[in-house]
């Protein structure tokens, strides 16, 4: 621990917090049968939709291989719908998509809640909002460097 400065052991638990909240996510919303890769992906859908299928990719942070595949297990769920315009693949959720998001998006928001508001003043997560609001923009902004 002697290499490491508070900076880099922030960052060791954000990535931890991020597996086990994944972890737990993926156990909550097994009922549902879908992952919280899969609800991430569509809650981005339905914001943006409709949106192409390599605009979805780098939004979920996807190789095209991996944004194909997990399109491909949503299409035959049919929870979206994939329309051809020009070139490019636009994705936007199905009515049958809609009505499942509808229904678990309330109870995934509970629960992500959770893991603040149980532990953290509302002053604290205000501040932790803030905080992550500038980390992730600059992340975004070396990303878009590469």
């Amino acid at each position: 621990m002697k290499y490491h400065t508070k900076s880099s052991l922030i960052w060791l638990r954000m990535l931890h917090f991020v597996n086990y909240s994944n972890r737990l996510t993926n156990e909550h919303l097994k009922p549902y049968g879908v992952t919280a890769a899969k609800f991430d992906a569509l809650v981005q859908i339905q914001t943006h939709q409709p949106i192409t299928q390599m605009k979805l990719a780098e939004k979920l942070l996807l190789t095209q291989a991996g944004i194909s595949k997990m399109l491909s297990s949503l299409e035959k769920e049919g929870l979206v719908c994939k329309k051809v315009h020009w070139k490019e693949k636009e994705i936007s959720l199905t009515p049958a998509g809609e009505t499942f998001l509808t229904k678990i998006l309330p109870t995934q928001l509970d629960f992500q809640s959770s893991f603040f508001e149980e532990v953290l003043t509302e002053s604290e997560i205000k501040a932790l909002y803030q905080m992550m609001t500038k980390i992730t923009k600059n992340a975004h902004d070396k990303i878009a460097d590469i």
